[in-house]
Parts: C-alpha cells; sequence; structure tokens
C-alpha cells in the first residue's frame, strides 16, 4: 500500500512539472522592452522619410518642421514613458501555475477517492470468491455490502452475500440478504428453498411456521424442487406427519439420479418413516427422534442419545503449516459410509485448538440420520484450506477408528496431510 502511494506521488509530480513550469517561465517584461525599441525604430526611419521627402522638394520648409516638431513630441513622450518607475509586473500565467499546482493533487485525490478502490491493495482484500462463489473473509463481505447500499438492484451480489453468509454459519445475516433477494427475484422456487433453509438454521434448526410458508412458496413455482421436497419431508418428520413426510421423500426419490447417494439416504428416510406411521397406526406412538430397541440398550445411563465426545488437538509437526484463521471441520460419519453426508457436524477456527466436542442426536444434520442409528461410526477432524467440508489436496487431517456411538474421552491429533 505504501508503496503504491508513492508511486502515485511520483507520478503526479512529474505531471505537475509538465503543466506546472512552462507557465510560471512565461513572463510579461521580455514583452514591454521589445515592443519599446521597436515603437524608437519606428521614429527613426519617419524621421529619414521626412528628410528625404524635404530634399527631394516634396515637402514645404513649413511643412518639413512641422514634421519634425511632431516626432519630436512623440519621440519626448516615449522617452517620458520609458522614464517612469516600472510597476510590478502583473503574471497571470504565474498565477495560473499556482492555482493548478493546489487543485490538481486535491482533484485527483479526491477523484481516486470516489472512483477508486482505495483498500485494494490490502491484504485482507487478497481473499476473495472461491471456487464455489462463496466469499470468506470479513473485509471481502463488507465490502459486498457497501456495493449492495450503492446498488442494492443486483440480485447477483445479494446471492453471493446470502450463501457466503450461510456457508459461515452466519444465519441471522444470510436471512437479511434472502430477504432482499427474494424481493427482486420472487419467482425463483430454489431461492425460496434456500430462504427456508436458512430460516430453520437461524432459528435452532426449527422447521416449522414461517419455513412451511416459504416451502410451500416454492413448490408453488416448481413442485419437483428437491431442496423443497427435501425440507419439506424433514419439517413433516418433526411435527410427527409421518404420512406427508413419505409423500414428500418419495417425490423426491423419483426426481433424483437412481442408486445415487441422495436417493439412497432419501429412501432409508421412508423405511423409518413407515416404520413410525406403521407404529403409529397400531396405537404406539412414537416420536420422531425415537431411537430402536437395540440403539437404546448401547446407552449409557444418562447419557444423551447417540453421543460422542472428547478433544481435538494439531499435531506439532504440523502446526506450521496452517493459519490461526483456517477453518476447522469436526465430523461425525457412519462407519462404513464414506459417500454419506456427514451424521452431525461442528465448525471451528484453528485457533480454537485444542478444544473439546461433543455430538448427540439434537445435532443431527437430517432428522432420520442419527448417531444412534448406527452400529460404528467415524470421527474426522479436518483443517479445511478452501474452507468446504469436503476434503482436499492439502488440508490437514486426523481421525478415529470406527467406534461406537456413545463413546466418550476421544483423542483426535491432527496429524496428517491429505494427498
Amino acid at each position: 500500500m505504501t508503496l503504491f502511494w508513492i508511486i502515485c506521488a511520483v507520478l503526479l509530480i512529474v505531471a505537475l512539472l509538465f503543466v506546472v513550469l512552462p507557465l510560471w517561465r512565461k513572463t510579461g517584461g521580455d514583452n514591454d522592452v521589445l515592443r519599446d525599441a521597436a515603437n524608437l525604430e519606428i521614429l527613426r526611419d519617419q524621421a529619414a522619410e521626412l528628410d528625404a521627402d524635404f530634399q527631394n522638394g516634396m515637402l514645404t520648409q513649413e511643412a518639413y518642421e512641422q514634421g519634425q516638431r511632431e516626432l519630436q513630441a512623440r519621440l519626448l513622450e516615449e522617452v517620458d514613458i520609458a522614464g517612469q518607475p516600472a510597476k510590478s509586473p502583473h503574471h497571470p500565467a504565474r498565477v495560473l501555475a499556482i492555482v493548478l499546482a493546489v487543485l490538481l493533487p486535491l482533484f485527483s485525490v479526491l477523484l481516486y477517492g470516489y472512483l477508486g478502490n482505495i483498500d485494494a491493495l490490502s491484504p485482507q482484500q487478497q481473499e476473495t470468491a472461491d471456487d464455489s462463489g462463496i466469499l470468506r473473509s470479513a473485509a471481502a463481505l463488507k465490502k459486498l455490502e457497501k456495493e449492495l447500499q450503492k446498488r442494492p438492484e443486483n440480485p447477483d451480489g445479494w446471492w453471493t452475500l446470502a450463501r457466503s453468509y450461510s456457508e459461515l454459519g452466519r444465519y441471522q445475516e444470510a436471512l437479511e440478504a434472502y430477504r432482499k433477494l427474494v424481493e427482486l427475484v420472487p419467482d425463483e422456487a430454489q431461492l425460496w428453498a434456500n430462504y427456508a433453509d436458512t430460516y430453520a438454521m437461524a432459528h435452532n434448526r426449527n422447521t416449522q411456521g414461517e419455513v412451511i410458508n416459504l416451502l410451500n412458496k416454492a413448490l408453488a413455482l416448481d413442485a419437483n424442487n428437491p431442496t423443497a421436497l427435501a425440507l419439506s419431508g424433514t419439517s413433516a418428520m418433526d411435527r410427527g406427519d409421518y404420512a406427508a413426510a413419505i409423500a414428500y421423500w418419495q417425490k423426491l426419490v423419483n426426481v433424483l439420479p437412481p442408486n445415487s447417494q441422495d436417493a439412497r439416504m432419501f429412501a432409508g428416510g421412508i423405511q423409518q418413516a413407515q416404520e413410525l406411521l406403521a407404529a403409529q397406526k397400531g396405537g404406539k406412538v412414537q416420536p420422531a427422534t425415537a431411537a430402536k430397541p437395540a440403539q437404546t440398550a448401547q446407552q449409557q445411563p444418562g447419557a444423551a442419545a447417540g453421543q460422542l465426545s472428547g478433544k481435538v488437538s494439531l499435531g506439532a509437526a504440523l502446526a506450521s503449516k496452517a493459519a490461526p484463521t483456517d477453518t476447522v471441520y469436526i465430523m461425525a460419519r457412519a462407519g462404513g459410509e464414506a459417500n454419506m453426508p456427514p451424521l452431525a457436524v461442528l465448525r471451528k477456527q484453528v485457533k480454537d485448538l485444542p478444544l473439546q466436542f461433543a455430538f448427540d442426536d439434537s445435532m443431527a444434520m437430517q432428522p432420520q440420520l442419527k448417531l444412534s442409528g448406527f452400529d460404528q461410526v467415524v470421527v474426522v477432524a479436518r483443517v479445511s484450506k478452501s474452507g468446504t467440508p469436503k476434503a482436499q489436496p492439502g488440508d490437514l487431517q486426523g481421525m478415529t477408528g470406527t467406534i461406537k456411538p456413545n463413546t466418550k474421552g476421544l483423542n483426535i491429533v491432527i496429524d496428517s496431510v491429505v494427498k
């Protein structure tokens, strides 16, 4: 930044030299001397012509004497003017040079402050959007907010801001961005679905109330929108409407690629909803979060369902490879299901390490996929250089072996580099 301003100052000085110096050197004193000399020379020539005309008989004695008197009077007048005290010369060119020397730098700085980006070379501005279009630095987000204040009719900007805040877990701020976005683009189903998801996250994962209204708007625009169908099924499960959950998720499975990871996951959710619905119709009503008997038997007395807890630390050998603000993901996964989404996730930063963590069923990413629903799980701790949960080459990682839910006292050391 300092070098930038030095270069600007040098260029401005060079520009001023080209403009101001010629004006400063331009004065009127030499012009007065040349004018006086020219006038005297003219008088000499006229006197010589008068003498020649008289000698050639072209003038009478009276006319010749009259002409000499007039020339003498004009000569005395010129001598009298030349002998007067010189007035302080006024040089308008120099005045203009001074004015320009003051105004040009001032105007240049003000113009750059209005049209330029003063913070463009700041280190914190070097981080921009990643490959997914997510902004991760506070400075980049603040810059986008200022741009949107000046030009609020920019749906692309609001879309980037909303997704970025959602990715960073700043759901209240993401919610405000989505509110503005759906005002600008009210006919896009995916925006309403994302708005509903963010609303739920901003209100402690509550999928009822306003979330249902937002999802209904999304489905009215696109009845096959995957995000809206998935969240609508989750909302139905949370309120115990298993028949509605089955209907939403079955429709979702029908539009997903066959045998895809997501299709298999929601097929499992449908099966769980069918079991709960059958129990409900048989008079044995169970809440959506109820565990199977075999799973309940695994729980320790007084323990929360599917509880996992322990400590995560960064290995000393890799400490130099991680920045304090790098993102750390702590994820619980189903054992033997590498392609399945995480069951529960915590997001921290390297500066928070070492830290204690705890997972239980209340933190499940999907209500139908709880820790207590699996016999074996794996806990992974990863320093993400890209800021995304998906492992990338260069990320730092540590993990447990296959363990059972309700395991406590885990000690995870991040001690390897993802290849």
